[in-house]
């Protein structure tokens, strides 16, 4: 896959998830603050990223099978930019909710770009 179409297709996917997702992720994030309250944010923060890194390459070498050494480097650089990608939003999301400075978004050219598809589109009356 290129970069260009996994990220069109992360933004598909993002404005296409079933509920359930966001119902999972919930409740993850409601185990997370339950154990940060004894073990605090840091701790929890980095056994959640180690877990998360376990189970996807856990995830990928199921579905790789037999050409997970040919296919690892693109799998590394993938979940790379998914999570920058993924912090970015949140950084972007949080930090408008609760009214902080968080910084120019990387993401800003990408939500130019398709904000100006989509106005492209409305012109054309697609």
């Amino acid at each position: 896959m290129t970069d260009d179409t996994q990220g069109q297709q992360a933004a598909q996917q993002q404005n296409e998830l079933d509920p359930k997702f966001f119902a999972v992720v919930n409740e993850y994030l409601e185990l997370t603050n339950k154990h940060s309250k004894e073990h605090g944010l840091k701790r929890i923060s980095m056994a959640s990223l180690y877990a998360a890194a376990r189970f996807n390459v856990h995830t990928f070498m199921s579905a790789a099978g037999a050409n997970v050494a040919a296919e690892r480097q693109d799998f590394l650089n993938y979940m790379t930019k998914l999570y920058r990608t993924m912090l970015n939003e949140h950084l972007d999301g949080l930090g408008h909710e609760r009214g902080v400075n968080v910084g120019e978004s990387e993401l800003q050219a990408e939500i130019d770009r398709q904000a100006a598809a989509r106005a492209a589109q409305e012109n054309t009356g697609a």
